[in-house]
């Protein structure tokens, strides 16, 4: 899966912004937190729900249930405005 290529991203310090373009059928802004942000970072090559875990235990410490749960979480309403690629 990827980033649909009709939304772009920014970096706004601590916040990541994912930006609709004119192409995308959802309008509007998306902001995310740091870790939201980093789970749209490694969306931006293809990638699985799996490695980005692998990414985010070598990043972040924390409990990996509560991470899965988070990448599943960020995924499923990513997917819900169509700014993700199968």
């Amino acid at each position: 899966m990827k980033l649909n290529s009709n939304f772009i991203t920014h970096d706004d310090g601590d916040e990541k912004m994912i930006v609709s373009t004119g192409a995308a059928k959802f309008s509007g802004l998306v902001r995310g937190n740091k870790t939201a942000g980093f789970i749209i970072d490694c969306l931006e090559n293809d990638t699985t729900e799996a490695e980005i875990l692998e990414k985010m235990k070598q990043h972040f410490e924390g409990p990996e249930d509560l991470m899965a749960n988070d990448i599943k979480k960020i995924i499923a309403q990513l997917k819900e405005i169509g700014a993700i690629d199968d």
